[in-house]
């Protein structure tokens, strides 16, 4: 119970916390490209910190990189609540995506390894989903009614001491202690690169509609963020039910992909579309760590490429969308990214995973 009070209370705060800055970003930055790097930072630390994690967790076992996680997660927060230093802010930004990716990356690798992984990675993926819903909506209301934009970090930080206390009470009775070679690494990579394809392309879809909507849509920032909040609520009602269910993982993936094709194109003409792609992002997402977990060694370089490519996706592809918007206008941003879609779905049944286990 301990346990799964630390990983599902401390993934809920990790995210949220992760989430609190930005109703308030005009508040650490003047500038809009200040304001970008500023959020895009969280992002980069996670991404360079997640495969190391979970290496590391294979060697020395998931509980104290799950602990060094949510001791950085508490300290960066209270760093951002009393520093107004853009600069430093980024830093500290930065250093905070560090210790998500510590923490998910041994989190995902503990959940992952455990008989009833199946319903304990629903939960676990419902909650951060609803932690980056609570601190997208919580922090900016806080952040009004007291005319203090960092209160919802600090409310955020506080909750992360909790989780980052009882960690140290956690005792990890399934260190493998394995000692990695490159070989393990790039086995992992070839053997696996259509679902790590997957998980790219995806993910990153839900970046590329968020990050294109706003302008896109021309709508106010509230009702932006109502949107993309009920992204997350959809992923959150998807990953609890699907996370229940016996589906075959190729098939899940395969159909998911093609109907996602169909979500980006609602997007297109109506927010609608949000729901659906939220839905099926949660479906692939647990249908992908049903293949994973049928690896019983190396959990933790499997779980720290799955974050990896994820953080990859929602880097890349918004990238590359915005860069097609600026020469060829949003129809084709979409068309690309639902073309993308397709390309998963016509190459995951080669994925050597398709002798997994089913969901």
């Amino acid at each position: 119970m301990r346990t799964r009070f630390t990983l599902f209370f401390g993934v809920f705060a990790v995210m949220a916390l992760s989430n609190a800055i930005v109703p308030v970003l005009p508040s650490f930055a003047d500038s809009s490209s200040l304001q970008g790097a500023i959020y895009a930072a969280y992002f980069l630390g996670a991404f360079v910190s997640t495969l190391p994690a979970g290496m590391l967790s294979d060697r020395i076992g998931h509980v104290p990189l799950i602990r060094l996680g949510l001791i950085i997660t508490v300290i960066s927060g209270i760093s951002l609540s009393i520093i107004g230093s853009p600069f430093l802010v980024l830093a500290i930004r930065f250093i905070e995506g560090v210790g998500a990716g510590c923490f998910v990356a041994a989190a995902m690798s503990f959940v992952n390894s455990v008989p009833e992984h199946e319903q304990m990675s629903g939960y676990f993926m419902a909650l951060l989903n609803a932690g980056l819903v609570s601190g997208l909506i919580a922090a900016g209301w806080l952040g009004a009614f007291f005319q203090l934009p960092a209160i919802g970090i600090m409310f955020f930080s506080g909750c992360a001491v909790i989780p980052a206390c009882t960690g140290f009470f956690l005792r990890d009775s399934s260190v493998a202690a394995l000692k990695y070679d490159n070989h393990a690494l790039l086995s992992l990579v070839s053997e696996y690169r259509y679902l790590w394809y997957s998980s790219v392309i995806l993910v990153g879809i839900t970046g590329v509609v968020i990050s294109l909507y706003p302008e896109f849509s021309g709508v106010s920032s509230d009702i932006a963020g109502i949107w993309i909040a009920l992204m997350s609520i959809s992923t959150i009602i998807a990953v609890l039910i699907i996370s229940r269910m016996s589906l075959p993982p190729v098939q899940t993936i395969r159909w998911s992909a093609f109907l996602m094709v169909f979500g980006v194109l609602i997007s297109f003409y109506s927010p609608m579309g949000f729901i659906v792609i939220g839905a099926l992002a949660g479906i692939v997402m647990i249908a992908q760590m049903a293949f994973l977990a049928g690896i019983k060694e190396h959990q933790g370089i499997v779980m720290g490429l799955f974050s990896t490519t994820s953080y990859l996706g929602m880097a890349a592809l918004p990238f590359i969308a915005g860069l097609i918007v600026d020469t060829s206008g949003f129809f084709a941003a979409f068309c690309a990214t639902a073309f993308c879609a397709v390309t998963v779905a016509l190459t995951i049944g080669q994925c050597a995973c398709r002798k997994s286990v089913s969901l």
